[in-house]
């Protein structure tokens, strides 16, 4: 794929610096995810609630970028590829001083053994 991806608009800013959905019902994230269509910040598969998929699967949106520092790939739901995309509206990433996983006054101390694999 080379970054024209129908579903992506560069324009879009981030929701937010946390996953939505967490944030909004009291719950904790591993790694989160951004709506390259909407801006839309979800928590990864790996997470309890897997927010990001969801928000896929309830609008149709298609591609997903990393929103973590230092990570700058993006996922076709429908291919289930990885590839490079353009440059999205800033910020890129959750701040570098956010803990992983967060946020931290929810993380249960058995938190690893609440992860999706």
């Amino acid at each position: 794929m080379d970054g024209r991806v129908e579903g992506i608009d560069p324009a879009a800013k981030p929701s937010g610096t946390g996953c939505a959905e967490c944030l909004a019902s009291g719950g904790w994230w591993l790694h989160l995810r951004r709506c390259a269509k909407c801006g839309f910040i979800g928590c990864c598969d790996n997470s309890p609630s897997q927010h990001a998929t969801k928000h896929n699967r309830h609008t149709g949106h298609p591609v997903i970028a990393s929103f973590e520092p230092g990570e700058d790939w993006f996922y076709d739901y429908p291919s289930e590829e990885f590839f490079e995309g353009p440059v999205l509206a800033a910020p890129d990433s959750h701040p570098s001083d956010q803990p992983v996983p967060g946020p931290a006054a929810r993380v249960p101390k058995n938190w690893q053994s609440l992860l999706h694999k």
